[in-house]
């Protein structure tokens, strides 16, 4: 089976940190989403993927090239003007020619995609949307099924008041080839929007398969830090980079910690990074490669991206501090704060 992994977003609701980097590209862990994705896809047997770019997909293709090192060959699909979600995937319909899947490259997941395969043949569906039951309901839309599992009405990001059912679209889709005569060609159209209420419209063969497995959908500041700490917390199972040098706690290559420092699991602490003494590592919080972290510097619940460089006494809570960054001596930085230092690109 061959899939199509949608990169191409902006990622607007992730400013700033996504001035510098594509949505797909920001650091869960100290590794893209997008390489999480291609790792669950390689691990369950799918090795062809079609990745569509647009906002910096330079930066992907210079990442991840032919997709040789996760054991996946990568096609590139380059949109000059956004085609929308199912837009971008018929640019790319010549590439699939049997069943295929679709994913985001901006979501955060171990689902067993199998079972969900097996449910689509099963239903001999022509489309089958992968679901999952969150407690926040008014930000995703929502899928209304019955006892059989077909889809029988769709609420897009309604209000608390509106429905009693909370299993919403994860942006995960089973196709069938045929599904394209449904997508026009060389406009935008949108998966939500567009072809799903067309496909109920028609009366389509449409199913909805609920996944018991992890996911979360890294659309904002908000669900990026809960995605960071569910990793941390084992909630989720993907493979996390780095050496676990006691429980909890990992940290990467070339890295040289100072011993008279303060480690509290669970905390991530990248390649190459030099610790001084003095220094308290905090729960939650992840520490990307190359970072210089000077004497008497506190982090908690705090993700510090690539070649960032901390100066003495500076204490950071629950703050995301970008690539690159220089935070000066003895200063305090706390709730929610995120530094991000804006390149040319």
């Amino acid at each position: 089976m061959k899939a199509f992994i949608m990169a191409a977003g902006v990622g607007t609701r992730l400013r700033p940190l996504t001035y510098n980097i594509p949505k797909p590209m920001i650091p869960i862990v100290n590794k893209p989403p997008l390489e999480h994705t291609l790792e669950l896809l390689a691990n369950q047997g799918i090795r062809e993927v079609v990745i569509n770019l647009h906002h910096q997909g330079k930066m992907i293709k210079r990442y991840f090239g032919k997709g040789s090192k996760w054991g996946i060959k990568i096609t590139y699909s380059e949109e000059e003007e956004l085609m929308g979600t199912a837009g971008g995937v018929k640019k790319a319909e010549s590439f699939f020619d049997d069943t295929f899947l679709v994913m985001s490259g901006d979501g955060l997941t171990d689902i067993n995609l199998k079972k969900a395969i097996d449910f689509h043949y099963k239903k001999k569906a022509l489309a089958t949307m992968v679901l999952k039951q969150i407690d926040v309901r008014f930000e995703y839309g929502v899928v209304m099924v019955d006892k059989t599992g077909k889809i029988k009405k769709f609420l897009e990001k309604p209000s608390w008041s509106s429905v009693s059912a909370n299993a919403v679209n994860t942006g995960i889709y089973i196709f069938e080839p045929m599904i394209f005569k449904y997508i026009p060609k060389n406009r935008f159209y949108d998966f939500g929007h567009d072809l799903w209420p067309l496909l109920l419209k028609k009366k389509e063969r449409i199913y909805a398969y609920e996944t018991k497995e992890y996911w979360c959908d890294i659309g904002n500041l908000s669900e990026y830090r809960k995605a960071q700490s569910d990793v941390l917390s084992g909630k989720v199972k993907i493979n996390i980079p780095g050496e676990k040098v006691k429980k909890n706690v990992w940290v990467g290559k070339g890295t040289k910690i100072n011993s008279k420092i303060r480690l509290e699991g669970p905390c991530i602490i990248g390649e190459n990074c030099k610790i001084e003494e003095g220094v308290t590592i905090g729960k939650f919080t992840v520490l990307g490669d190359n970072g210089v972290i000077k004497k008497g510097v506190s982090l908690k619940n705090c993700i510090v991206w690539n070649d960032v460089y901390i100066d003495r006494n500076v204490e950071l809570t629950n703050c995301i501090i970008g690539d690159s960054a220089y935070i000066q001596e003895s200063i305090a930085v706390f709730e929610g704060s995120v530094i991000n230092v804006k390149k040319s690109i």
